[in-house]
């Protein structure tokens, strides 16, 4: 009870959002790859085609990075590149935001008069 009142006393913020980044790890072999657990989180190992998908802190990267590529399975280290892609789109396409698309539809239906009338096309030949 103490602690909880300490903590709402302390005006920090209890989780900080981390940017992180992915370190793809090609191996010589899978073995030795309980040695990686020290520098990051490991997502995935690929037994096949034997390379660690790794998450790392993006301030930790540039120091990390070299160590791992030192190790005696690696043959060789790439980044992740997605956080430096921009991921909005629609200036780069020339569309226009979604509000202004659902006003033009709600302006579209407001004026159009739906009649109940059922038109059938001729029979004649």
């Amino acid at each position: 009870m103490v602690i909880e009142e300490k903590n709402l006393l302390n005006k920090e913020k209890p989780f900080m959002l981390q940017k992180r980044r992915l370190l793809v790890i090609w191996v010589y072999n899978l073995k030795p790859i309980k040695n990686l657990k020290r520098f990051g989180q490991i997502m995935y190992i690929s037994r096949k085609m034997k390379y660690v998908l790794m998450y790392l802190n993006e301030e930790d990267v540039g120091e990390v990075e070299p160590k791992v590529r030192r190790l005696h399975f690696v043959r060789y280290t790439e980044y992740s590149y997605r956080p430096d892609i921009e991921m909005n789109f629609s200036d780069k396409i020339g569309t226009r935001s979604l509000k202004e698309l659902s006003k033009e539809n709600e302006n579209i239906l407001d004026k159009e008069e739906f009649s109940k009338t059922i038109h059938l096309a001729d029979n004649s030949l």
